[in-house]
């Protein structure tokens, strides 16, 4: 079975670097917030063109600590979409915020200018928006520009966006603060969990700074309240640094594979997305079918794995009950019963590739 994404290609092409960066944190004797982790900090803001990055223990703990350090409390309401799994909507209610909904996009699956502008006028705290399948959201710039003017917290998820540019900047650069995950399957993916919380400001970095371990200030002296322990070990962040300086070169594969399924997938009955260059570091590769069962189906006879990116809106999940009962977005539904994510990894062989694309062309519905 042609998997979604290959891990084991990723560790048997990197096994050499993987091994020096766990050796190096073992002969150091340092394991946890050391010279690993101090310098996977300065790389990264210094990739993305930002100036403070703060790790953290897992993309969620991003998210969270990111809300906290934005002010994010009890009853407080907070804008994010709901075809993103009810990650940010999980990290809000952690909060004891309330989630407002927002439509996306069909072309983008992200949120555009109009929804972000409604939201805003009803009063929210924060404004969360999310880079969906490793695609910038195409009015972020304008986004961001709207949030400045309103006074409105602007918090970028770039779980799923390393590297993406658009307009010259990278995602996650445009907001007050962004998180990124460092889950094995992301585009720049650990051996094991991690997160970040990057910006430009001081004063919100600080604070995410002292909140990811117990709010301290210094050591044992607690002044900022809501504070945990969340930490990216050493082990974790020697390994990030020897994936680095591949990210951009990973991401032109994954893009060239989009690529190719976009000009050669033909089928009448499957809607790829449109080439989009660097706005785009195809994370994941979405198709949609209003048949979309059938065609799964029919992968899997093919020996052709696929997944739903993603089968439930956030505002329907059972944890919800009636509250969101009335609740109607009109393009989230229709991609939450159309959307089938292909295998797109830069490990693949153009005889994977070309499987995935003769198994699509040859679905008869």
């Amino acid at each position: 079975m042609l998997q979604i994404n290959n891990l084991s290609a990723k560790i048997d092409k990197y096994k050499k670097q993987i091994k020096s960066a766990v050796n190096r944190v073992i002969d150091s004797g340092w394991v946890v917030l050391g010279p690993e982790v101090k310098q996977f900090e300065r790389e990264f803001s210094s990739y993305l063109g930002t100036t403070y990055c703060v790790s953290v223990a897992n993309g969620t703990d991003a998210l969270i600590y990111s809300l906290k350090a934005l002010g994010v409390d009890h009853g407080d309401q907070v804008a994010t979409v709901a075809n993103a799994g009810m990650y940010a909507s999980s990290a809000i209610l952690s909060l004891g915020a309330s989630p407002l909904f927002m439509d996306v996009e069909l072309d983008s699956c992200t949120v555009g200018y109009a929804e972000v502008e409604r939201v805003v006028n009803r009063g929210v705290k924060v404004v969360v928006i999310t880079h969906l399948y490793g695609l910038a959201v195409p009015e972020i710039k304008k986004i961001a520009q709207l949030c400045r003017d309103k006074d409105v917290y602007l918090l970028e998820d770039c779980a799923q966006a390393h590297g993406v540019e658009i307009d010259g900047k990278k995602a996650g650069t445009f907001g007050d603060l962004a998180s990124f995950s460092f889950y094995p399957t992301k585009n720049l993916g650990a051996m094991g969990d991690g997160g970040a919380i990057i910006g430009r400001c001081q004063e919100l970095t600080n604070r995410a700074r002292m909140l990811r371990q117990y709010g301290w200030s210094d050591k044992y002296e607690v002044t900022l309240s809501g504070g945990g322990n969340s930490r990216l070990d050493e082990i974790q962040a020697a390994i990030l640094l020897e994936f680095l300086p591949s990210l951009d070169q990973e991401n032109a594969k994954r893009r060239n594979i989009a690529q190719r399924y976009s000009q050669s997938i033909k089928h009448p009955e499957v809607t790829v997305p449109a080439e989009r260059g660097l706005n785009y570091v195809a994370h994941l590769y979405v198709v949609r079918s209003i048949y979309r069962d059938s065609l799964r189906d029919h992968l899997r006879s093919c020996a052709v794995a696929s997944d739903i990116h993603y089968p439930i809106p956030d505002y329907r999940q059972a944890i919800f009950e009636s509250l969101y009962s009335d609740l109607f977005l009109e393009n989230t539904e229709k991609l939450s019963c159309e959307a089938l994510t292909l295998p797109c990894y830069p490990h693949m062989t153009d005889a994977q590739v070309d499987m995935v694309i003769d198994s699509v062309n040859g679905w008869k519905k």
